[in-house]
């Protein structure tokens, strides 16, 4: 017999699970934000967190609590939307479980079993933010920070952070491979894996860090090639997205979403942080790169594409949104999945028609406050017109 606070909460979450969303009254041309989240902590089976023996849990308590689930991988296979979410406990280890669901928006459920990592790293203390590339040699890679404490110092918060890497048919079972060896950065994080081989080479977009938290000389998104998955060394990193003073990447900035492929170029969705007096703050911005030329940059609109809104700002680690993962589907459409402060997972609707027309046609950064001016009075003067133009012809 079960505990009678089983079902109560069981009925909960079913109702959490099952509710319809719907877009939020938001416009701005380029996505549709959706009202519910699609994960939240509320999501994670009750299994997962709670011993549903009477016996030995006779007050129904959490026993392995989960603090957040967040930063999501995501990948549509045989007609089902997956998230590999990155699930927090309360014990501040992370580790990875799938959701799935017939629906884009709403309707995940996890799996039975988190995802069971080969333990082949001892060092290895936490796992997190995984990205999924269904890579044209038949897999599935999961790219992910593998993080282990910095020997070298005596300072408890002092840590290593380097890309894992594994490999899925079925994203239940998964094969480790040797981590990522980036020659020229000691240390990397937000590492993901072009979905196409590059000069018959698997190529990476990298984040060069001196440290853990510290980009140092790292100068913005790398990239980067390698002849052996499954002992990736890259020699040599070029840096495409560089970190510039004054904008939304110059703290720092990594790769999101794994690219996505278009007949003008890759769309790159990524993050850029700035430093504020509240702290750091993430917002999700697009850029463009060459097709058969990957590393060279060919669009940039400045500014943001998605930041913290309204109740977005509010989590464990506030005013940041995040993203990992995206999907698209053959009609066009585009689903990004981003995570709010730390806590929860949204999504975000748009179309590749309206991602090309952004990131191609957006002006870029002017950099400085009197030629963002000048920018933004150019359209202006443009507009007046159209607006003059329009009156007179309704007077006519």
């Amino acid at each position: 017999m079960l505990h009678a606070e089983y079902y109560n909460q069981l009925q909960k979450q079913e109702q959490l699970i099952t509710k319809q969303n719907q877009p939020k009254d938001f416009y701005n041309g380029i996505f549709t934000r959706w009202q519910n989240p699609v994960l939240t902590r509320g999501h994670i089976p009750l299994f997962w967190r709670y011993d549903l023996d009477v016996k030995t849990n006779p007050f129904f308590m959490e026993r392995l609590g989960v603090n957040a689930a967040f930063n999501s991988g995501a990948i549509e296979l045989n007609g089902k939307y997956y998230l590999v979410a990155r699930i927090e406990g309360v014990d501040r280890k992370s580790f990875f479980g799938v959701a799935r669901s017939d629906s884009p928006v709403e309707g995940f459920r996890f799996l039975d079993y988190p995802v069971r990592l080969p333990d082949t790293c001892p060092e290895e203390v936490d796992v997190y933010d995984m990205r999924l590339t269904q890579h044209e040699d038949g897999w599935i890679y999961g790219v992910f920070c593998s993080e282990s404490k910095d020997s070298a110092s005596d300072d408890l918060s002092a840590a290593v952070a380097a890309a894992g890497i594994v490999r899925t048919r079925d994203l239940k079972t998964w094969e480790r491979l040797d981590n990522l060896v980036t020659l020229q950065s000691p240390q990397q994080r937000n590492v993901l894996l072009l979905p196409n081989f590059v000069n018959g080479c698997y190529a990476f977009y990298t984040r060069p860090m001196d440290g853990f938290i510290s980009t140092g000389s790292g100068g913005g998104i790398g990239f980067g090639l390698c002849k052996d998955i499954t002992h990736a060394v890259i020699k040599e990193e070029t840096i495409t997205s560089a970190r510039r003073f004054h904008t939304v990447t110059e703290g720092k900035n990594g790769s999101g979403a794994v690219p996505i492929r278009t007949e003008k170029g890759w769309i790159h969705i990524a993050h850029g942080v700035r430093n504020t007096a509240a702290g750091l703050r993430y917002v999700i911005y697009a850029f463009a790169t060459d097709l058969n030329e990957p590393w060279k940059v060919i669009a940039e609109p400045g500014g943001y594409l998605i930041a913290p809104f309204g109740e977005e700002r509010i989590g464990d680690v506030s005013n940041v949104v995040f993203t990992n993962g995206a999907i698209v589907r053959e009609n066009g459409e585009v689903y990004i999945y981003y995570a709010s402060s730390d806590t929860r997972m949204h999504v975000a609707s748009t179309t590749i028609d309206r991602l090309l027309d952004y990131v191609f046609h957006s002006p870029e950064d002017a950099l400085r406050s009197v030629d963002c001016v000048s920018q933004r009075c150019r359209m202006i003067d443009h507009n007046l017109e159209i607006l003059k133009r329009e009156e007179k012809d309704g007077n006519a």
